[in-house]
């Protein structure tokens, strides 16, 4: 489907919903109007929202981070100190008392935040921000948009239901080599794609752990959320001291590995390169390896099979070297991050992905696109385009029906990786064909209180 398709699908309603006008939130004409200041809520202040979201929102003007809310205190009060240090530096002492808040849906309550920032773990991304979207706050949302094909479409539909702009957190559509790669490979720089080839690491297996009295600084429950109840270990939630990689990340119970850590980013821009944004495989096959023992249970090493309807065949593996290689009848072309890395304790070696864009001839990459050839959305850096689009309503570099579409490829992969056998997929449905084992994975239970499944929108 493509986007012109999509938009027409979208306009006429989806999923049982009906889609109104663009609702734009009343701030917009009011004292923290867009034109004047955008109020900004941040959810979760860990890692990467101190490394990424809230100091890379900080830098604009029309930026003013106004409350900060976690479910860990000591984070929360971090988190606040962070934005207050930043404002005294830059505007003088007293500008500014940045609110606390441990429950996101008291922060969405207050009429003077315009939008949020929702950088929370991976199994409390789809929730806030399907909240925030009813709420009629604009959104920031890190990747993986969701864990469940079902959570995500959910969330696509609601947020054009409501017209709020979401910017989904897949920055590399805001670094010029993946836009210059994508618009190569769209212009037939490299002859027909028949092929890609996409470097993602697995994760290591973990300790033996055994339970641990819960921090009084955490909120254990909340911090669970829609996932089953089990004892606290501090290596299954993040440090109770610093801001290093967080040991959930390596448990399916709340993300399913690197196969959403990096792949959605890697995808997204895979699709980008392969005209594909708004669909997404017709099948998908795959083999992985699993920690037989240890608390950590994400998979390993990996390969993913998945064939598109028209007619490229996407590899994905730990196997290549970090990045995405799009291969055409006529050459070839590599991009990557290059020396980039989102916060020191990513689990890629810079010297794995060393070299940013590189082709089969280098008179491919000095190629000039003609104005009469296809020219992608240009975005000088993520949050700044998503502040931008605040502004002016218009849809930001990464929407979130793309980034369902990519966060979408993960899922099946992962879905494949379980049941180790070919899979057919309709896109369009968004639901494998006569299996309905593998249907069955395309949602989670849900703990009460918590969970999409309780909403009521």
């Amino acid at each position: 489907m493509g986007r012109r398709e999509y938009l027409k699908k979208t306009a006429l309603g989806s999923a049982g919903l009906i889609f109104a006008p663009t609702i734009v939130p009343s701030s917009v004409f009011g004292k923290n109007a867009p034109s004047n200041n955008i109020n900004i809520g941040q959810i979760g202040c860990g890692r990467i929202a101190r490394s990424h979201d809230t100091i890379e929102t900080l830098r604009y003007d029309q930026a003013r981070v106004i409350a900060v809310c976690d479910v860990d205190s000591n984070r929360m009060k971090d988190g606040k100190k962070l934005v207050e240090d930043y404002y005294t530096q830059k505007k003088g002492k007293g500008y500014i008392d940045v609110k606390m808040y441990e429950d996101y849906k008291e922060m969405l309550a207050n009429p003077d935040i315009d939008a949020v920032l929702i950088s929370t773990p991976d199994h409390w991304h789809s929730q806030p921000a399907i909240e925030a979207a009813l709420a009629g706050k604009d959104i920031y949302l890190q990747k993986p948009t969701s864990l469940t094909i079902t959570e995500g479409r959910l969330l696509s539909d609601i947020v054009h239901r409501q017209g709020v702009i979401l910017q989904v957190g897949t920055q590399q559509r805001s670094m010029e080599q993946f836009r210059i790669a994508a618009e190569l490979v769209r212009n037939g720089r490299i002859g027909k794609l028949h092929t890609v080839k996409i470097g993602l690491p697995g994760d290591p297996s973990g300790p033996e752990v055994e339970s641990m009295p819960i921090p009084k600084n955490l909120n254990y429950d909340m911090w669970l959320g829609s996932t089953p109840e089990i004892p606290y270990t501090e290596i299954g939630v993040h440090p109770q001291k610093g801001y290093g990689r967080p040991g959930w990340l390596r448990k399916e119970q709340f993300g399913a590995g690197m196969i959403t850590g990096w792949g959605q980013h890697h995808f997204d821009s895979a699709a980008w390169g392969m005209d594909t944004e708004y669909t997404g495989p017709v099948s998908v096959e795959a083999v992985a390896q699993f920690p037989k023992s240890g608390f950590w249970d994400v998979h390993g090493d990996f390969m993913v099979k998945a064939e598109y309807a028209n007619g490229i065949t996407m590899y994905t593996s730990g196997g290549y070297t970090n990045g995405v290689r799009y291969e055409g009848d006529e050459g070839w072309i590599f991009v990557s991050r290059g020396s980039y890395v989102a916060s020191a304790s990513d689990p890629v070696a810079k010297d794995k992905s060393a070299k940013a864009l590189n082709a089969s001839d280098p008179k491919i990459l000095t190629s000039v696109i003609k104005e009469d050839e296809i020219k992608l959305y240009k975005s000088k850096e993520q949050h700044g385009n998503w502040l931008d689009c605040i502004k002016t309503r218009k849809q930001p570099i990464s929407p979130v029906e793309i980034g369902h579409r990519a966060c979408s490829v993960c899922l099946v992969s992962h879905i494949a990786m379980k049941l180790d056998r070919k899979l057919a997929w309709d896109p369009n449905k968004e639901r494998f064909l006569n299996d309905d084992e593998a249907n069955a994975m395309l949602s989670r239970p849900q703990r009460h209180p918590y969970g999409t499944n309780y909403i009521k929108y």
